[in-house]
C-alpha cells in the first residue's frame, strides 16, 4: 500500500470515528485515543493518524518514502548517498518490515534483517554510554563495500533447550540463544567483550511515549515501591543540547527522542552521517573504511571533495521523525470476549500490571499537538527494571545495568503475526509466543512468573488471549 493509500486510510478513519463506530469508541478498543486506527490487516502499523493537517500528510509521504528508499555507495546514481562503508541494512524498511517487528535468526543462521549485535567493553565513555572495543566500534557491522571495504564479521546464533513446567504439569521448551562469531577481520574480540543482541522492535504510538511527560514516569517509579518492584528511569546523553535526559526509546531506554534515535539508527545500521554524528563510523584498525571518500564531501556532478555536508540532511531527519510520530495505534480487539475480559483481571491479579501500566496520559504541550492530553494505554511504564540473569546480557548502558530493561510497550502485540509472519518477542526475539516470553521474566518480574506458572491451563489461557488482544 502505497503513502497515498494508507493516507486515506488515516481520513476514512477519521470518517468513521466521528460517525460514532460503537466498536471503535468502545473505551476499552481506544488504545490511543484520537490516535487509534481499526486496521487490523497487514497495514495496521502503518497508518498515519486522522487528524493530519495537510503539510504535515505531506511530511508524512515523504518521510514514508524515505524510510523506504535505498542507500548506495556514492557517487552510485541508483539511491541516496553515504551507506557505508560498513553497515547492517541499506534502508530502514529492512529491519522495520511493514513497520513492525522483526524475527530472530533460525538455528545456526546469521543475525541479520532485523537483528543487530552490540558490543561494548566493561567500562564508560564520557557521557555514562559503553565504552566501544577499539576495531569494531559498538555494533558489528556484517556488511561493507563490495571489493573496496570488508565487513567486520558474523554473529551466529544457535539455541540451546531449557524446560519449564507449569504446576500441572504441562511442560514448555524455552529457547536460549548463543552467539558465536565467525569471518571476524580485525583480529578477536577479546575475553571482556560484552555482546547484546537486539531485535528492531514495532513503530507504532511512538509520538505518544515521546509526549508523556517526565514527571508522570517518575510518579509511577514513586508508585512501584509500594508495589514490591522498583523501576528506575535511565538518564541518557541528548547530542543536539549538549546535556543529559531522559531516556525513552530503545531496548535499555538509551535514547531521549525520536529525532535522536532515528539519527543513531542511520548512523549504526546504514553508516550515514548526520549532524548529530558528523564522522564516518571507522575504528582506527580499519584502513580500507577509512580510506572510502565520504558523501558528506561528494558534489553533485559526481565528484567527492569538497565542503562537508551531512549525509542525513536535516529535512531527511525532519521528514521521517515525523512520520514515526505520527503512525497510529491499532484498536483492540475482542474487547468484549468473556475470556478476554477474564484474563485482563488475572494479568492484575498476577501484578503485571505493576510494569506494563494499563494506562498513562501524555503532555498538554507535545511536538505533534494531536498528541496533546490523551490518556493512552500502551502497557509500559518507560522505566528500567531488573529482568533477572535469565534475560542478562551483562552489558550497561548509562544506568541501565546487565541486568535491567526498559519495560517495552504492548499495545499492537497481538497483530505481529499477522504484520510480520512471526510472533517473537523479547529483546532477542528468543520467545517464540506470549507465554515464552512470561516465562523468561525474572528479577522484579519472578513473582509475577511464578504467579502466572501455578495458574490453572485456562487461566493461563485467558491472560495469554487478553495480552494477544492489546
Amino acid at each position: 500500500m502505497g503513502s497515498r493509500s494508507l493516507i486515506a486510510a488515516g481520513l476514512l478513519f477519521a470518517t468513521w470515528l466521528a460517525s460514532g463506530s460503537t466498536e471503535v469508541l468502545d473505551p476499552a478498543a481506544l488504545t490511543a485515543g484520537s490516535f487509534t486506527t481499526p486496521e487490523a490487516g497487514a497495514n495496521a502499523f502503518s497508518i498515519p493518524i486522522a487528524m493530519l493537517e495537510k503539510e504535515q500528510a505531506e511530511q508524512f509521504a515523504k518521510g514514508r518514502e524515505q524510510f523506504h528508499e535505498a542507500w548506495v555507495v556514492a557517487p552510485e546514481p541508483s539511491g541516496v548517498w553515504g551507506l557505508g562503508p560498513t553497515f547492517n541494512e541499506d534502508r530502514c524498511a529492512h529491519c522495520h518490515e511493514n513497520n513492525g517487528r522483526a524475527s530472530a535468526p533460525a538455528e545456526r543462521q546469521e543475525a541479520m534483517r532485523g537483528m543487530l549485535v552490540r558490543l561494548s567493553l566493561t567500562g564508560q565513555g564520557p557521557h555514562g554510554e559503553p565504552r566501544p572495543h577499539p576495531a569494531y566500534g559498538d555494533q558489528l557491522q556484517n556488511r561493507g563495500i563490495p571489493g573496496r571495504v570488508p565487513a567486520e564479521g558474523q554473529a551466529i546464533l544457535s539455541y540451546a533447550a531449557r524446560e519449564i513446567r507449569f504446576a500441572d504439569g504441562e511442560t514448555v521448551l524455552l529457547r536460549v540463544p548463543k552467539i558465536q562469531f565467525a569471518a571476524l577481520q580485525f583480529g578477536e574480540l577479546g575475553g571482556d567483550i560484552l555482546v547484546s543482541p537486539r531485535i528492531a522492535p514495532a513503530m507504532v504510538g511512538l509520538g505518544l511515549l515521546e509526549a508523556v511527560p517526565e514527571q508522570a514516569i517518575l510518579a509511577i517509579a514513586g508508585e512501584q515501591e509500594k508495589l514490591g518492584v522498583s523501576g528506575k528511569p535511565n538518564y541518557v546523553w541528548d547530542h543536539e543540547n549538549s546535556r543529559m535526559v531522559l531516556g525513552r526509546f530503545g531496548w535499555k531506554a538509551g535514547q531521549p527522542n525520536l529525532r535522536q534515535q532515528t539519527a543513531a539508527a542511520f548512523f549504526g545500521d546504514i553508516g550515514a552521517t548526520s549532524h548529530f554524528f558528523p564522522e564516518e563510523n571507522c575504528p582506527g584498525v580499519q584502513l580500507q573504511c577509512l580510506d572510502v571518500p565520504s558523501a558528506s564531501k561528494c558534489g553533485g556532478q559526481g565528484g567527492c571533495t569538497g565542503n562537508y555536508r551531512p549525509e542525513v540532511v536535516p529535512s531527511r531527519l525532519s521528514n521521517i521523525t515525523l512520520y514515526l510520530q505520527t503512525l497510529a495505534v491499532p484498536a483492540r480487539r475482542n474487547v468484549n470476549d468473556p475470556e478476554v475480559k477474564r484474563g485482563q483481571q488475572l494479568f492484575s491479579q498476577t501484578n503485571c500490571s505493576a510494569c506494563h501500566v494499563p494506562e498513562i496520559r501524555t503532555s498538554g504541550k507535545t511536538a505533534i499537538p494531536a498528541a496533546a492530553d490523551l490518556t493512552i494505554r500502551a502497557y509500559t511504564d518507560l522505566l528500567l527494571h531488573d529482568m533477572g540473569e535469565g534475560l542478562a546480557d551483562g552489558r550497561p548502558e548509562f544506568l541501565a545495568d546487565g541486568r535491567e530493561w526498559r519495560t517495552p510497550p504492548l499495545w499492537g502485540i497481538g497483530l505481529v503475526r499477522e504484520v510480520n509472519g512471526h510472533s517473537d518477542l523479547l529483546h532477542d526475539g528468543r520467545a517464540r509466543n506470549v507465554t515464552e516470553a512470561i516465562l523468561w521474566h525474572g528479577g522484579e518480574a519472578e513473582q509475577s512468573r511464578e504467579a502466572f506458572r501455578v495458574l490453572p491451563k485456562a487461566d493461563r489461557d485467558a491472560l495469554v488471549k487478553f495480552v494477544n488482544s492489546l
